[in-house]
């Protein structure tokens, strides 16, 4: 399930945000990859629409890594 999630992620970081492939890994920063505050809120709601899971603002304050975000999405599929 989280290998899916980290997957999706990838396409949407290389699809939607330039961001090239040899760059993503499981413990990048968003802001190391060149991601600003705007790019994570959008990257938040490709997300929901992809994965059906919507993470709420509140919890994506302490999400800094790509890990962390694949930990939250996998946590809120049960």
């Amino acid at each position: 399930m989280s290998q899916d999630v980290l997957n999706t992620i990838t396409e949407i970081l290389t699809e939607e945000f330039g961001v090239p492939a040899d760059d993503i890994s499981a413990d990048a920063t968003f802001e190391k990859l060149g991601l600003d505050s705007l790019d994570v809120v959008e990257l938040t709601l490709v997300l929901e629409e992809k994965t059906g899971v919507k993470l709420e603002d509140e919890e994506l304050e302490d999400v800094r890594t790509l890990q962390d975000a694949v930990n939250k999405i996998a946590e809120k599929q049960g």
